[in-house]
């Protein structure tokens, strides 16, 4: 049986851009503040990094789709560096390249940067993924029609229908995951967004795809997070308050779930997997108890909601219930998006995964300020990429 890297790999620093419309900061510039900030925190120097992973999804700098932008921002001589790209998993999958290359005895010291200029690409509003590059075993099946909006909006109405919940109340729901999320981001000096907003802004705002409205959806920002990862062994070395990985899953769906007709679009199931592998990783048997905070990925309002049903943190259709009673704000059992989450953060996919994790690393060591949460047990982060139908997600999970 595969034993996982429960407890064998330490975070020892990390670095994280404002996240935002950065118009003054290029690509490079971004990649050098998160890894300045993760080297002072280590208490390292950049001739210390052996090995390093860079993600991201969209931006081009320089010399394209190569690792080389990182090497030559960062001053990382003659050491391996590798680009990784896995839509919104791409910032958890460069941390997982630099965790399994520690794990494996291969590095002692390693790095994972994640970083994306999406205001210089353009990427806003409804776009089309028909030029996505996802392919199935018989060619392209993303239509040209398709939108993330647009497939995520059939997953609220049917949600909705499935567990007879009234449109009207359905969107109430979402609504307040929205407002606790700006609530949030409004304690977080690094986040794009810190407007408070009401339950009725939200079911005012204009309609982007019915029926999720403008503050249903996450922004589209610039940013970079970066982690530095040692032997287990030696974190202490470095510092007294390391946070370890206990447990690190990626899930890619097979493209069953868009070709068969009885998947029932109220769940994702690589989410699922992914947690269950994570779970059985870090020996977790009741995640409703054990998991003491959460940053999912809530590009929009619905897909938060339906992911604490994929972890196992409320129960099928019991979800609404859950949000309606706090469970998840900054002071209930487990708050979910102490930072402002996509919503509020925003989301530059190469960096999200990153970032979710420095907000995890910061509120394990006592260090998140305001919005610092009370009960520092086990912490996840969650990334999903593509559309309900056809995914890959992201579960890792954290502790002292």
């Amino acid at each position: 049986m595969p034993k996982g890297i429960k407890d064998r790999v330490a975070i020892i620093g990390m670095g994280c851009t404002k996240f935002g419309e950065l118009w003054n900061k290029s690509g490079e510039d971004l990649f050098i503040d998160a890894f300045i900030e993760a080297l002072e925190d280590a208490g390292l120097e950049a001739k210390d990094i052996q090995a390093a992973w860079t993600g991201t999804q969209y931006t081009q700098i320089n010399v394209g789709d190569s690792a080389l932008p990182l090497s030559v921002a960062l001053k990382l001589p003659f050491i391996p560096v590798t680009r990784v790209e896995n839509f919104c998993v791409t910032g958890t999958d460069s941390f997982r390249g630099a965790c399994y290359a520690v794990a494996s005895g291969a590095y002692d010291i390693a790095l994972a940067v994640g970083m994306e200029k999406l205001k210089d690409v353009g990427y806003a509003g409804l776009p089309e993924f028909s030029q996505s590059g996802i392919y199935g075993t018989r060619g392209r099946i993303i239509e040209a029609n398709q939108t993330a909006p647009g497939m995520f909006a059939m997953m609220a109405t049917r949600y909705f229908d499935r567990y007879n919940i009234s449109t009207e109340e359905g969107k109430r729901i979402l609504a307040k995951i929205s407002v606790k999320s700006h609530h949030n981001g409004s304690l977080n000096p690094k986040a794009h967004l810190h407007r408070e907003i009401s339950v009725d802004d939200v079911l005012n705002a204009p309609i982007v795809a019915w029926p999720l409205g403008l503050l249903d959806c996450c922004g589209v920002s610039d940013g970079a997070a970066a982690a530095i990862v040692v032997r287990a062994d030696m974190a202490k070395d470095f510092r007294s308050d390391p946070i370890y990985v206990k447990a690190l899953q990626v899930s890619a769906d097979s493209g069953e779930s868009m070709r068969f007709k009885n998947f029932d679009l109220t769940h994702v199931e690589t989410t699922y997997r992914a947690a269950i592998q994570a779970y059985e990783e870090a020996a977790i048997k009741n995640p409703r108890e054990e998991i003491g905070m959460m940053e999912v990925h809530d590009c929009f309002s619905i897909t938060e909601l339906v992911t604490l049903e994929d972890l196992l943190i409320s129960p099928r259709g019991k979800a609404c219930e859950d949000v309606q009673a706090g469970f998840f704000e900054l002071d209930g059992k487990i708050p979910c998006q102490p930072d402002g989450g996509l919503k509020c953060f925003g989301h530059p996919i190469g960096a999200s995964g990153l970032r979710m994790l420095y907000e995890m690393y910061k509120q394990l060591q006592g260090k998140a300020g305001e919005r610092q949460v009370k009960d520092r047990r086990l912490g996840l982060t969650h990334n999903l990429g593509g559309f309900p139908t056809q995914s890959v997600a992201s579960v890792c999970i954290l502790g002292n």
